[in-house]
């Protein structure tokens, strides 16, 4: 249940201007997880998010990046795509995944949090999603990247 509710998060304030716990916990109860306020305080501190200024003052949160936590993400990350991977495939210099119902968006995010330089970016659907890849061999370096992170902990 932890590891959907952090992709949830992840999910959450990658698409939401989030600025406090409280708007957290309601986007998070109304998705279906029940929380409190404490329990997403944890979850922030557990998946290091913190806060940026954007519109003149406001404020969001974001998934922290800095070199000493990069790897501790990137199992995250790797968690979240084991968690929804199904399937892929590619046309030519498209990487087209599968997930499991509801997880594209969270898949997607960890994918362009990977800062893959070979993935243009990704669009989620419901199951489905797109990545724009460099080029056809490139499509195949990430198929092989994505192949070699989903089984390695089966």
């Amino acid at each position: 249940m932890k590891v959907s509710r952090h992709t949830k998060i992840i999910e959450l304030i990658t698409h939401n201007n989030i600025e406090t716990q409280e708007e957290l916990a309601d986007l998070l109860n109304k998705a279906g997880f029940k929380v409190t306020q404490a329990t997403v305080s944890r979850d922030i501190r557990d998946l290091k998010l913190t806060k940026v200024s954007v519109d003149g003052g406001r404020q969001r949160y974001v998934v922290h990046q800095t070199e000493k936590i990069d790897n501790q993400m990137n199992e995250k990350y790797i968690r979240v795509l084991r968690d929804g991977f199904v399937s892929m495939d590619m046309a030519q210099n498209m990487l087209v995944i599968k997930t499991v119902a509801g997880m594209a968006m969270a898949v997607a995010a960890a994918i362009d949090a990977m800062n893959w330089g070979e993935v243009v970016g990704c669009i989620a659907g419901d199951d489905t999603i797109m990545c724009a890849i460099r080029s056809v061999d490139d499509t195949i370096l990430v198929m092989e990247k994505i192949h070699s992170l989903v089984s390695r902990g089966n």
